[in-house]
């Protein structure tokens, strides 16, 4: 499917059904610690930036098998880039809700919220986790890079404004990275800003995968306590501070059977659908997919081998990442 991606495991949401909204990467920031990597189409206006009516014939391939519907706890939709830029967005909601009986989380920066029509659109949503990295302008900046039209009160107005009248649950995620938006006169504005928006509980974060930028770096754990210390409510912190460890990898068996071949590439095709979204160590894919050790280290030797995926080293962890694909050359039609 092109849209739709897992079930995978998260922490926070449980076994979770992704469905992306945007082609990478269409979005009014470019942060310096984004996972998707950097923003190649910046856009400030909603629009439908794809076909709103191939996103829901996936929906309803995908909801037509019950067993598989059964098995999750949540419907998220998130985006390459941010999703509320999507003018299908609301009908995409909408439709969740009534053709699938599980609670829908959406996951956004938060820019788009002083728009009513935005506001009405999320309210029908169960869970909304928006995004405030930074409340000083100049923090804002560096942190985020955000388009020349987005203004940081406009989004903090925003915020409070949703939060205010939205009758589901929502979770203000912050994300701290060391020397940019940490300092204690930006940790005090964060504060300010909290109080202000009156989320159900801020959730804590810091870089945790490869950054785009080098210069983006994570806090300690201790830091992150102590950030966490001064913010109003229940504090949840994210990031997982737990040492990566190498996974050894071992060969598909040269006897499959067809059936144990098809399972094979969708193992495959699932672990290269995730990494798309975001790079993963070989424990993330393991516990995001609910697949054995053995069958992700697997997969991605494969993925590896076919020149899909690359390790790289982030934190004393390995990450595998997308490769981008040469595009074939045209023919040329005067030959």
């Amino acid at each position: 499917m092109k849209f739709i991606f897992g079930p995978v495991n998260s922490r926070r949401l449980g076994i979770s059904l992704g469905i992306d909204l945007l082609p990478p990467k269409t979005c009014n920031f470019n942060c310096i610690y984004c996972e998707v990597g950097p923003t190649t189409d910046f856009a400030t206006e909603r629009g439908e930036y794809t076909d709103t009516a191939a996103i829901i014939d996936e929906i309803d391939v995908f909801g037509a098998n019950q067993a598989a519907v059964s098995r999750l706890d949540i419907l998220t939709i998130t985006a390459s880039g941010e999703p509320t830029l999507h003018a299908g967005l609301g009908r995409i909601i909408e439709h969740l809700k009534k053709n699938i009986a599980k609670p829908v989380a959406v996951l956004t920066n938060g820019s788009l919220l002083h728009l009513a029509e935005v506001r009405r659109e999320l309210a029908a949503a169960d869970i909304v986790i928006p995004s405030l990295d930074a409340a000083r302008e100049a923090s804002f900046r560096k942190i985020n890079r955000p388009t020349a039209a987005c203004r940081l009160e406009q989004v903090i107005t925003g915020l409070a404004d949703f939060c205010r009248d939205f009758n589901g649950r929502c979770w203000l995620e912050v994300l701290l990275a060391r020397g940019i938006n940490d300092r204690p006169e930006d940790l005090a504005a964060l504060v300010a800003a909290a109080q202000r928006i009156k989320p159900e509980r801020i959730q804590l974060n810091t870089v945790v995968r490869p950054p785009i930028e080098a210069y983006a770096l994570p806090l300690t754990l201790d830091e992150m306590r102590a950030a966490a210390a001064i913010f109003p409510g229940p504090v949840d912190i994210l990031t997982d501070y737990t040492p990566g460890t190498s996974t050894a990898v071992v060969a598909e068996p040269l006897t499959a059977t067809k059936g144990q071949l098809k399972d094979i590439e969708r193992r495959r095709e699932a672990v290269l659908h995730l990494l798309q979204r975001r790079p993963c160590t070989a424990t993330d894919v393991s516990v995001a997919l609910g697949l054995p050790s053995q069958e992700v280290a697997a997969a991605l030797e494969h993925l590896r081998e076919l020149g899909r995926i690359e390790p790289s080293s982030h934190r004393d962890k390995e990450y595998f990442i997308v490769l981008p694909q040469r595009q074939e050359p045209l023919p040329d039609k005067n030959l």
